[in-house]
């Protein structure tokens, strides 16, 4: 019996449907390759850092000079980030940025004096704030329809997770096959190895993300009231919602700079080699995608702002334990403990983006609510360098340490009660599927 003309439209219908579904998940999975090979090279110290001392000649005060310089160019550029992702497309954003950061690492593997290598830094800075963070988050949170924000986001920092550890587990891999050369012979080849993935990266970026800038552009265009940058930023500015989720996010966000102490701090405390810190910190980053994934699911499930909230709780009481586990604890607990806090910090950095949802904000102006939110919630890659650094002066060794994650602890508990004023700011908000 042939099938009727409205059976046959409904079958070609869902066929669209489905293809169009993959296609979204293909273009999310390339910008989280993206974002998973573009910033591990930027953070080389969190799994070399006393490498990277060795092999430029320089002190801890001066790497944290370079990431300090890091962290001001992103607070400087991230509202100009946002205005720039809203008008040009992400494609091309991602492209220059991926291709910046692969040429500079290469330079940065010839080991030049510390003048070049903060003009390196600065470089990174740009490519990393400017031209690529605003247009990643604006291109998932337009990929993903009202119902998949928070799988979308979770998807994105699990993938760049998962896309982390793998390279991470390639470079320990590569710096134990010459783990007995000179440090800057063992470095070299970790620092091209991911310098050419991002240019890879780069490549296929060109090839296979949407052009998402140029329906937008022409739209505007043709209408006679263009928008006012200013007028967008005073009417963004004006809702009370977007300083809480910045702030929700500042306290957060400092998770994950807890996370680049791991491998001086197991060193230090636990007396490990550089070899096995950096395979347990690679532990903790396979823990990224199992975190945010999953954190991203159970936010679709029961809300994100619901599991944002005990995320932080839980993080933040993991943090501050963490602190009395002793130095002479045996190494397979040790990895259990990095396990937990790997699962609760990728949880909560999974989740913060995707409660800008409750706002209502406009399509148009995405990318410079993320620029605003984004000069505030990150703002600590400017003063934690600087923090850190001065209590290792006033507290040397392992004890300094253990002073900054209590404080990452109180920070995160302080972010919980946040979320759940947001909670309550937003209760009107209609959650997708009720």
């Amino acid at each position: 019996m042939a099938a009727s003309p409205e059976s046959q439209q409904n079958a070609v219908a869902v066929d669209a449907a489905s293809s169009g579904a993959l296609v979204r998940y293909l273009q999310l999975g390339l910008l989280t390759l993206a974002a998973g090979a573009l910033y591990p090279l930027l953070y080389l110290r969190q799994n070399f850092e006393v490498t990277i001392l060795n092999a430029f000649g320089i002190n801890v005060d001066q790497l944290g000079e370079c990431y300090t310089l890091l962290g001001i160019i992103y607070v400087v550029t991230y509202i100009p980030s946002g205005w720039l992702a809203d008008r040009i497309s992400s494609r091309w954003l991602v492209v220059f940025s991926l291709s910046v950061v692969g040429l500079l690492g290469f330079w940065f593997a010839t080991y030049p004096g510390f003048a070049a290598m903060k003009c390196i830094f600065f470089g990174w800075g740009i490519a990393g704030g400017l031209t690529f963070w605003s247009a990643m988050l604006r291109a998932v949170k337009l990929l993903a329809n009202q119902h998949e924000q928070g799988r979308f986001f979770g998807i994105l920092d699990g993938g760049r997770g998962l896309t982390e550890a793998i390279l991470a587990s390639l470079a320990i891999a590569i710096f134990a096959h010459y783990a007995n050369d000179a440090p800057q012979v063992s470095l070299r080849p970790v620092i091209h190895m991911y310098a050419g993935v991002c240019l890879a990266i780069a490549a296929l970026s060109a090839l296979f993300l949407p052009n998402d800038g140029s329906d937008e552009r022409r739209s505007a265009l043709n209408t006679s009231a263009r928008p006012s940058v200013l007028r967008d930023f005073l009417m963004l500015a004006r809702i009370p919602e977007i300083w809480l989720i910045s702030l929700i996010v500042l306290a957060g966000y400092q998770l994950l700079w807890a996370t680049f102490y791991f491998s001086s701090y197991i060193q230090q405390h636990f007396a490990a080699s550089a070899v096995l810190a950096g395979e347990l910190t690679v532990i903790k980053l396979w823990m990224r995608p199992i975190g945010a994934i999953g954190g991203g699911f159970l936010g679709d499930r029961y809300t994100n702002v619901n599991v944002l909230g005990f995320g932080m709780l839980a993080a933040s009481v993991a943090w501050m334990l963490f602190v009395l586990v002793p130095s002479t604890v045996p190494m397979w607990l040790l990895a259990a403990c990095i396990v937990v806090l790997g699962l609760m910090t990728y949880s909560v950095h999974g989740l913060y983006w995707a409660i800008i949802d409750r706002c209502d904000v406009p399509a148009r102006v995405t990318g410079l609510a993320v620029g605003i939110i984004s000069m505030v919630g990150l703002s600590p890659d400017i003063y934690l360098p600087m923090l850190t650094s001065a209590i290792s002066h006033r507290y040397p060794g392992a004890l300094g340490t253990q002073i900054y994650f209590v404080y990452i602890g109180v920070c995160c508990l302080a972010g919980s009660v946040l979320v759940l004023v947001f909670k309550k700011r937003t209760v009107h908000y209609r959650f997708p599927g009720q």
